[in-house]
């Protein structure tokens, strides 16, 4: 466990309030609610003694108490605060995640060869976000990071992204950070802002002490009456201030606390203060040997130095090193240099620190950072480019493209001020502002990528580049004319199949569609001969893509699976292609095999760390989708366990939105709350389809079709008209209104159904339909008739056959308007059998809405005949033996020899039958129904 350093050993005083308040946000996260805590206040007001009582109560209290810093250097060395604190961490738990391992000194394990820095970001964030569960599950964990002023952009990112996703772990977080150093352009400022929004957010901002309790605090450091008084006065509050002045009361006072510290140094022995000097270039940490060889003191000598500063209480040992009482320390000796003197310094940590690295024998990720903050500080600009160059590959091996792009600009400012650039960078110009882009991109910042590479020669591998991140910043007529570029001038390898797989994708999706599939196919071809697995993988998912678009949908699911079965060496191709598979299999209503392959995705997605990159959180939305669809609503809430309810963007939002489905259906209490905070969020198209239609759903349930229709129209006014979204959401204003209602209104619901079902993009024609979608188009069809008076109950069974694939809940609530339908007919006998099917299901999904409105149905139309179990055929009982087994449709077709279609049909059957809504509920009546 890391530990704190604290200012003063002595009873804290004077922040009673601010620790109880700390002490309440770690016993939620003890009790399931994680929370965080951002420590704000002036240099030396007392943030460290703060949290070093909550970490010392923490730990009394069970807690697994790990404790990171960041460092002046914090700008060049990326995760910092989060290597310090894991040095304190399980080595067990931390072997466990390769990616966390690289943070730690010792070489590195290697990473796959087409790793980005995008990609493992993701990769790190999602592993430690795993790790920290992992953790506190065991016990509680209470995370800090001091100095969040000084914090790299990466560890910044890693904050929010740990802000955002801590949710029911069992995990408090604490930053600190200095108010005085927060100048008005600070990029933690804004990011501030943005965290204080979050409700799971607790700011924290330490006032300077009263006169009182700084009185206090000095008579409890044993201070002489007299002096009190005068320090009191002095310090204004501030305990580390007036610590200092208590440190030097009697020989005058000074007139500012850089001058008091200084003071303080002085006292030292000649020997004693040029080892200080050396340290304070160093920064707030510095090694024991680097700093003895700098000083160039033989081993005795050096010891008794350290040894009168560590008893002075200006430095503190620190592991392997020492570290300054203060970081206000730190900053005045090294403020206080001469000029020449700080240059000489700098000078020799950069030759030691290069010796070393030349050597080996320091492989820390760091170290060229280091190298390259004292050679540029020394103004050794040929070995400050080398080293900015290399610590910019280091920071992409790291997963730190932010600081990767940072030092890839250093060299490129210094390129032409030094002789044979090239040799010192291991790269060309061009080259390393290629790299520099692709960080930029890998940071987030696409349209800084952009602007890079058009300033750049007009290479294959640019326009490459530049064609992908024009695709993902929806610039598709650019983005094809760079693939196209790209391509004409890409020579015959992996170059040109990149280059061709890159091209197809930005086709897919243009009126120049049909020209992808050849692309892709040459791409193919290209990648086989040259071995270039990650293009082999694209091509295959946009050739997918196509014959999908062509309707060939079993060519496209044989597509995927060759495309899954050849692993890339990049994460992102292979989860694409799995999460591609997975929704092609749902769509076409295998939900079983949709299943085991997004189960697949999801492990993957998890084991590397991905779990919350888009195809890993896309991977999660499928498996709730599956399960929802599937009847496994317990299952389908537990996936909806980390979807967050109170959320700060879209892409929060999107991944809330998915819970309403089961919590609507379900009429739970949480759905006004869920709604009220994605509400802000109804502007975004996804984000408006499924909450602001789910929101319509529960309107309808809660009795107000005209607040259902309000949130329709709204939704059909953000959709492209062409979205087949629209289909469902056209279905649910058809549903709200009454019979012979306003038929122009259905007229045109319906007419804008019809017209996403039939058409693409710029008035192309738009693939068939699957079975989702063609039952949404036959519910609306039917809601239409139900409005006009002629709809009959062949119209709503050819609906619940096509529902009938599985989609439990979807075939209950056609089954109440088939009711309605057979009753309007005379044939009472078929509506008590389907209203008793319908109400079974109800049961078992515990659709409470659906289960009143039944009620409310057979109480208006008196349907009491009592529920009569239907025998199950000889062949159900055959199927239901086999789902017993665990087989997937699939594998009951093959074993015996029929369609799979119809062996979902023989499972609807069989669910409806026996009164439940999942295979599984079906597999534990098997003993009792498949007895010979």
């Amino acid at each position: 466990m890391a530990a704190l350093r604290t200012t003063a050993e002595n009873e804290l005083v004077g922040r009673a309030a601010e620790l109880d308040r700390l002490l309440g946000v770690a016993r939620a996260a003890a009790a399931g609610s994680a929370g965080v805590a951002l420590v704000g206040g002036d240099a030396g007001i007392g943030k460290t003694r703060l949290v070093t009582e909550l970490a010392r109560r923490a730990a009394d209290e069970g807690f697994t108490v790990l404790v990171g810093q960041c460092a002046e250097l914090g700008d060049a060395v990326p995760y910092l605060p989060l290597a310090d604190a894991l040095r304190g961490a399980d080595p067990e738990l931390i072997a466990r995640w390769p990616i966390l391992r690289r943070l730690l000194p010792g070489t590195p394990p290697p990473l796959p060869k087409d790793d980005h820095g995008g990609l493992t970001q993701q990769r790190l964030f999602g592993s430690t976000l795993a790790m920290l569960a992992e953790l506190s599950a065991r016990q509680p964990v209470l995370l800090v990071f001091e100095d969040l002023h000084w914090a790299d952009r990466s560890s910044r990112d890693l904050l929010v992204f740990l802000t955002r996703m801590l949710q029911t772990e069992r995990v408090c977080l604490v930053g600190t950070y200095r108010t005085d150093d927060l100048h008005r352009r600070h990029p933690l400022r804004p990011l501030l802002a943005e965290l204080r929004r979050l409700p799971a957010v607790t700011p924290v901002e330490l006032r300077p002490l009263t006169s009182d309790e700084l009185a206090g605090h000095l008579a409890a450091l044993g201070t002489d009456a007299d002096a009190i008084g005068t320090i009191v006065r002095r310090a204004e509050g501030n305990p580390f201030y007036a610590e200092e002045l208590l440190a030097t009361y009697g020989e005058g006072l000074p007139e500012s606390l850089a001058e008091l510290l200084l003071a303080r140094a002085e006292r030292l022995s000649e020997p004693a203060q040029a080892v200080l000097r050396a340290a304070s270039v160093a920064g707030r940490h510095a090694g024991h040997e680097i700093l003895a060889r700098v000083c160039e003191l033989d081993e005795r000598d050096f010891d008794d130095a350290m040894r009168e500063i560590v008893s002075q209480g200006l430095m503190l040992r620190a592991g392997q090193g020492y570290a300054f009482r203060h970081a206000l320390l730190q900053e005045a000796v090294y403020t206080d240099l001469l000029p020449g003197e700080r240059t000489r310094l700098h000078t020799r940590f950069a030759a030691l620190l290069a010796d070393a690295a030349a050597a080996g024998l320091r492989e820390d990720d760091g170290t060229y950072a280091e190298l390259a903050h004292h050679a540029l500080a020394s103004h050794d600009l040929p070995r400050a480019l080398a080293a900015s160059a290399e610590a910019g590959r280091r920071a992409i091996r790291l997963g730190a493209p932010a600081e990767a792009r940072r030092h890839f600009e250093a060299a490129l400012s210094l390129w032409d001020r030094v002789p044979d650039p090239e040799r010192l960078a291991g790269d060309d110009h061009a080259g390393l502002a290629l790299r520099s882009a692709v960080a930029a991109a890998d940071s987030g910042d696409n349209h800084r990528a952009i602007a890079q590479l058009r300033r750049l020669p007009p290479t294959p591998e640019v326009n490459e580049r530049l064609a992908y991140y024009l695709y993902e910043t929806d610039a598709v007529a650019d983005s094809a004319r760079a693939g196209a570029a790209a391509v004409a001038a890409a020579p015959e390898g992996p170059q040109l199949a990149r280059a061709l797989a890159t091209y197809a994708r930005t086709l897919m999706w243009t009126p120049e569609q049909r020209e992808a599939r050849g692309i892709a196919a040459r791409a193919l071809a290209v990648a086989e001969a040259h071995g270039a697995l990650d293009a082999e993988v694209s091509a295959l998912v946009v050739l997918a893509a196509a014959a999908e678009a062509e309707g060939d949908f079993d060519g496209a699911e044989r597509l995927l699976e060759r495309a899954c079965a050849r692993r890339s060496p990049d994460l992102s191709v292979n989860l694409r292609a799995i999460f591609s598979l997975a929704r092609l299999r749902y769509e076409r209503g295998e939900l079983a095999a949709a299943a085991e392959t997004t189960d697949e995705g999801i492990r993957l997605s998890h084991e590397t760390g991905l779990r919350w990159s888009t195809y890993g959180t896309d991977l999660r939305f499928l498996r709730f989708l599956i399960h929802y669809v599937a009847g496994e609503w317990d299952l389908a809430q537990q996936v909806a366990a980390g979807f967050n309810i109170r959320v700060g963007t879209p892409a929060e939002a999107t991944l809330s939105s998915f819970a309403l489905f089961v919590e609507v259906a379900r009429g739970l209490p949480v759905v006004e709350e869920r709604l009220t905070w994605l509400r802000r969020f109804f502007d975004t198209p996804l984000v408006s389809y499924i909450a602001r239609g789910l929101e319509a759903e529960h309107a309808l349930w809660q009795g107000d079709p005209q607040a259902a229709l309000a949130h329709v129209r709204a939704v059909v006014e953000i959709l492209e008209p062409f979205d087949p979204a629209l289909i469902r959401i056209c279905a649910t204003g058809l549903a709200a209104l009454p019979p012979h209602g306003d038929p122009a209104l259905a007229d045109d619901l319906l007419a804008r159904a019809r017209y996403a079902a039939t058409t693409g993009p710029d008035s192309g024609t738009r693939r068939p339909l699957l079975l989702e979608g063609m039952a949404w188009l036959r519910r609306a069809e039917a809601e239409w008739h139900r409005v006009h008076g002629t709809a009959t109950s062949a119209m709503w069974r050819e609906v619940l056959a096509a529902f009938d694939y599985g989609f439990a809940y979807e075939v209950a609530r056609t089954r109440w308007r088939l009711v309605d339908a057979l009753l309007t007919e005379g044939d009472r006998k078929s509506a008590e059998r389907e209203w008793r099917q319908a109400m079974a299901t109800a049961e078992a999904l515990q659709a409470a809405p659906l289960r009143r409105a039944l009620t409310t149905q057979a109480q208006h139309s008196r349907l009491t005949a009592p529920p009569a179990q239907t025998p199950l055929t000889q062949r159900e009982r055959e199927v239901l033996s086999l789902v017993a087994e665990g087989l997937t449709n699939r594998e009951i077709a093959a074993r015996l020899t029929i369609a799979q279609k119809t062996v979902s049909v023989h499972v609807s059957n069989i669910l409806a039958k026996l009164g439940v809504s999942t295979r599984t509920q079906a597999a534990a009546h098997a003993p009792r129904h498949t007895r010979n």
